[in-house]
């Protein structure tokens, strides 16, 4: 069974303007991913910087749909040396520091996937520390070709 990491621009899609294509597929693809989860088919895997982050979340509903999910996580994610250590070797590769934390703790918690919507960090990281890294849509194409 996999293991998922969302950062949080993944967990907020749902809630963005989805007027745009790009948005709304990337909502469908969020919430089917989000289904296997609550169905027990994949394995979410939550941490510190996606609490951090939510915390900051200036719209409250948003915010408490969110930290839900965190009870249903399987594994989460403390800050320790080994993960501070990942997250600065990612920033030598110009990730900024909020997503080398997200990305350092989808490793620490052996999350096969790691979830983004950011084009930055899609275009400089494929794979990290035998994680892959992937946007919403093409995470949906795993599930299908997992499923069949």
């Amino acid at each position: 069974m996999f293991r998922l990491y969302l950062d949080n621009c993944v967990f907020n899609r749902p809630f963005d303007d989805q007027t745009g294509e790009r948005v709304r597929n990337e909502t469908i693809a969020v919430l089917r991913s989000l289904s296997e989860i609550k169905s027990g088919k994949l394995k979410l895997v939550w941490s510190f910087v996606n609490e951090s982050e939510n915390y900051e979340n200036p719209f409250e509903e948003n915010k408490w749909a969110i930290v839900k999910w965190k009870d249903i996580s399987e594994v989460e994610i403390i800050e320790s040396a080994v993960l501070l250590a990942n997250a600065n070797k990612l920033m030598t590769m110009g990730i900024g520091v909020g997503d080398a934390l997200h990305l350092a703790s989808a490793v620490e918690g052996k999350a096969d996937f790691f979830l983004t919507t950011d084009d930055k960090i899609l275009r400089k990281v494929t794979d990290f520390e035998g994680m892959i890294v992937l946007d919403p849509i093409r995470m949906v194409e795993k599930i299908d070709e997992y499923t069949n």
